[in-house]
């Protein structure tokens, strides 16, 4: 089992619905659509994100691939490890958010808010 977080760039959606929506539209257009290069916030996000990983399971960096792998212009979705996902979803959550970006949960149809522990 994996758990899967879509970030991307853009405005905060207002609620969760909304969330659901640009998800939708965005998922179709880029991920499902003709691949893109991804843009620079999103391979800035990705190289941060991987040196995370990296800091936070000990160097396993194999357990997402290359992230760039789901990455297609100003998306990036991200599957993890069900057994690590807490921890690293958080983490992908607080990222998104220095970064500018919006984190959303496709799987219970929530943005993903940033927890400060």
């Amino acid at each position: 089992m994996s758990y899967d977080l879509a970030v991307w760039e853009g405005v905060q959606p207002g609620d969760d619905g909304e969330g659901g929506v640009v998800y939708e539209r965005l998922y179709e257009e880029y991920m499902e659509g003709e691949e893109r290069v991804p843009t620079p916030s999103i391979l800035a996000y990705a190289e941060a994100l991987a040196e995370r990983w990296a800091v936070m399971t000990e160097g396993r960096s194999s357990g997402w691939g290359s992230l760039l792998d789901d990455a297609s212009g100003p998306m990036i979705y991200l599957t993890m490890p069900d057994g690590l996902a807490g921890k690293l979803s958080a983490e992908a959550a607080r990222l998104a958010d220095r970064h500018g970006l919006v984190c959303y949960d496709p799987q219970s149809e929530h943005l993903r808010p940033v927890h400060d522990d």
